[in-house]
């Protein structure tokens, strides 16, 4: 009976460690409107500051993010929100209107 007892509670207290962790998961974002190597330092340390985001790799040549997230603190959407606030497209998210303009001249589509 004690056994029986001790077991149950190790699964629980293990299931609510698990649960606590949240759900890591990876996606890849078309970030097609990035130009240079400033825009590839803009997006990985801004969204390096955006909580539940683990890991962002910008991939230059491939225009495109690898990104790691913590899905119970935040979704696709969210990230992709949180690139267009930095004045980049994200997936089908466009670029926000006011972060694009502030953006450096060689950061934005067709250069200088």
């Amino acid at each position: 009976m004690k056994n029986t007892i001790i077991i149950i509670l190790t699964g629980l207290i293990l299931g609510l460690m698990a649960c606590s962790k949240g759900e890591a998961k990876q996606v890849n974002i078309a970030l097609t409107t990035m130009q240079c190597g400033m825009c590839e330092s803009t997006i990985e340390k801004g969204m390096a500051k955006v909580e539940g985001i683990t890991k962002f790799d910008v991939d230059m040549a491939g225009k495109s993010g690898h990104v790691t997230y913590n899905a119970s603190l935040i979704d696709l959407a969210a990230i992709e929100k949180a690139v267009s606030a930095l004045g980049y497209q994200a997936n089908k998210t466009l670029a926000d209107p006011v972060a694009y303009e502030a953006l450096p001249g060689c950061c934005k589509v067709g250069g200088m």
